[in-house]
């Protein structure tokens, strides 16, 4: 527990915040950097490494302290990660929302189990969330059934992708009660629950190194302890902003590499690159308001004003925008060496539609601003 100790000076103390974040930025450089490529095919899940960012305090910055949190220091720790690879940086939200949930429990003996392994990266794990995210705003509905039993719950269903999983980490999810119409709990899920199966997913179009499995729940006990919280609404809506925030380290990290991209060919190609639209200084422009807007945002994840939640669901839509048009200027800029299977354009091109198909995506970030829910 003592690197969560000084991860949680941090928030109050911006020297050990961006102590954190240099550490974090120094692993990623050194370590991270060769692996990025065989993480992106799927030949290496870097469970060590994510361990090893968890030593430094990576993933506990934003644990609530005297019922107030900050997620500025974990947001930035990400964008470091995304830096060199949005794979990892997925997995770094993963994580970081896994702390998320675990450490605003209400239930104490979840909490005092959990909260303190998962912030040091001793559990990995990640988050069920994406099919409950969609069911909120009438998009899909829930896949997984539990009924009340002596001690806990009977859970059975499928969650088609969850990511940063392996046969002894846990997620947190959704289920909706039989026995209770309407009723909704989170839970954690334990990957080395004998009831749960880890099936791979088909090759994806990048990241296939993010430990990402079809997740079968075949009547799985699921104890009381275990239980983030019941009813799940009232959670939900706490945790919803955080949960939404902690994404933009990804686009912040991969749009900064698009810029990096660019300015290394501008010294052989500027005289014919000045004639495409979109520049770097645009870019650079536009990650300095994001970065401001995030770091303004992610002081006060508690906040309950309607005008602060769709200030963060706009941020993320215009973030999932940006990091398409970054990598796509990337690749012009570059020409025919970033189509190079070599060259890490290509790479971040494809890492970019993730950011903006990642739940919540585009399309569903665009409905919530309507108002379309249910």
């Amino acid at each position: 527990m003592g690197s969560v100790a000084v991860s949680r000076l941090a928030v109050a103390e911006d020297l050990p915040a961006a102590s954190i974040v240099d550490q974090v930025a120094a692993i990623a450089r050194r370590e991270l950097a060769p692996q990025a490529a065989a993480i992106d095919e799927g030949a290496v899940y870097p469970d060590a490494l994510l361990r090893r960012l968890g030593h430094v305090g990576a993933w506990g910055s934003h644990q609530p302290a005297n019922g107030m949190a900050d997620l500025r220091c974990a947001i930035q720790s990400i964008a470091a990660v995304g830096e060199v690879c949005g794979a990892t940086a997925f997995m770094a939200w993963c994580q970081n929302t896994l702390v998320w949930y675990a450490s605003n429990s209400n239930n104490p003996e979840l909490v005092a189990k959990f909260a303190g392994k998962f912030a040091s990266g001793e559990i990995l794990g990640g988050t069920g969330l994406s099919n409950p995210m969609k069911s909120f705003f009438g998009i899909e509905k829930l896949k997984l059934r539990g009924r009340r039993v002596e001690g806990g719950y009977i859970v059975r269903g499928a969650l088609p992708w969850v990511s940063n999983l392996g046969p002894d980490h846990f997620f947190g999810t959704i289920f909706e009660r039989e026995d209770e119409g309407g009723g909704i709990v989170m839970f954690l899920a334990d990957c080395s629950d004998p009831a749960i199966t880890l099936q791979p997913c088909k090759p994806f179009l990048a990241m296939d190194g993010t430990g990402t499995y079809a997740v079968q729940f075949r009547d799985v006990f699921v104890p009381d302890e275990l239980i983030l919280a019941e009813p799940a609404g009232p959670f939900v809506k706490k945790i919803r902003a955080g949960f939404i925030l902690l994404q933009a380290g990804m686009a912040l990290g991969l749009i900064k590499d698009c810029i990096q991209i660019m300015d290394e060919v501008d010294a052989p190609l500027s005289h014919i690159n000045r004639y495409l639209p979109q520049q770097p200084i645009q870019f650079r422009e536009l990650h300095a308001e994001f970065e401001k807007e995030t770091m303004a945002l992610a002081r006060d994840p508690y906040n309950s004003d309607d005008s602060y939640w769709r200030r963060v669901v706009a941020l993320r839509l215009r973030l999932g925008d940006a990091s398409v048009a970054a990598a796509h200027a990337a690749m012009l800029h570059c020409g025919a060496r970033g189509y190079l299977k070599s060259h890490r354009a290509q790479r971040r091109l494809r890492e970019a539609y993730f950011v903006a198909i990642v739940t919540p995506a585009t399309k569903q970030l665009r409905k919530m601003l309507a108002g379309d829910e249910h």
